[in-house]
């Protein structure tokens, strides 16, 4: 075992230099098995409780109760699984992602409903886009950002009437064209551009009138050329430049050749 330590005061989690004559795996120092201020049980510093663990995994179970909880969160790592359902309901959000992270799939969705966010992202990212149904309406917007891309393509379009629009862009931008149509008429000018960008050719007439310039800009690049009469003109110089060049075009592909 390395011989060598951090260049900082060992410490325990409650701010006390460590002391390993009052610690309970003492008997492990004279082993070898540990080493202040490097493979620890009492250290405050991750890195040194992480340490002591991968050379006393055996130890872990016991520890699952450890009041500090940067302990239990790597003790999870190496207990026997069958401890590690219990530890769902720890109060500390790093202990039960770091439980959830080693049984089987279906104790995942358990936690869809966690009250800390970063645990439902987690969440969001790792259970099978099958089951994230649960998670359509996750009071988190970026957790429902994270269904949005992963969920699968069939029920997608329960959320296009999502409340955030970094949601709605997320669904127009994988949602089937049958369903695209409905999300033409979006509040948000950022969630008809990706429309303007996916939906069938043929239904883009509706959007050359949007009120917002880069909608109807991405709808003119897209549109059959002889639909752009209505952009000739448009206030927008950017537009009404791209509306006359990819008129123009069309009419002299369209000029009978004489010969």
């Amino acid at each position: 075992m390395s011989e060598v330590t951090e260049d900082f005061a060992a410490i325990d989690w409650q701010g006390h230099p460590v002391d390993c004559t009052t610690c309970d795996q003492r008997g492990l120092l004279a082993a070898g098995k540990c080493q202040i201020g490097h493979a620890c049980i009492a250290d405050r510093y991750a890195k040194r409780v992480d340490r002591f663990f991968s050379w006393n995994p055996s130890v872990a179970n016991a520890s699952l109760g450890h009041p500090y909880f940067e302990v239990r969160a790597i003790a999870a790592k190496h207990a026997d699984l069958f401890h590690l359902k219990a530890l769902l309901s720890d109060p500390d959000e790093t202990v039960r992602w770091s439980a959830v992270q080693r049984l089987p799939d279906r104790y995942l969705e358990k936690l869809h409903d966690d009250p800390h966010r970063e645990v439902r992202i987690r969440v969001a990212h790792q259970l099978k886009p099958t089951r994230l149904k649960c998670m359509l309406r996750d009071p988190d917007y970026y957790v429902r950002t994270v269904v949005a891309r992963r969920l699968p393509l069939v029920l997608l379009a329960q959320m296009r009437q999502d409340p955030d629009c970094q949601v709605r862009i997320e669904v127009a931008r994988r949602l089937e064209p049958k369903f695209l149509l409905d999300m033409a008429a979006d509040t948000d000018a950022a969630v008809r551009m990706v429309v303007a960008q996916r939906l069938p050719v043929g239904l883009l007439g509706a959007l050359l009138k949007d009120q917002d310039w880069q909608v109807r800009y991405h709808a003119a690049q897209r549109v059959n050329p002889t639909a752009l009469a209505a952009l000739l003109d448009d206030v927008d110089e950017v537009v009404r430049e791209l509306a006359r060049r990819r008129y123009s075009e069309t009419e002299y592909l369209e000029e009978p050749v004489h010969g």
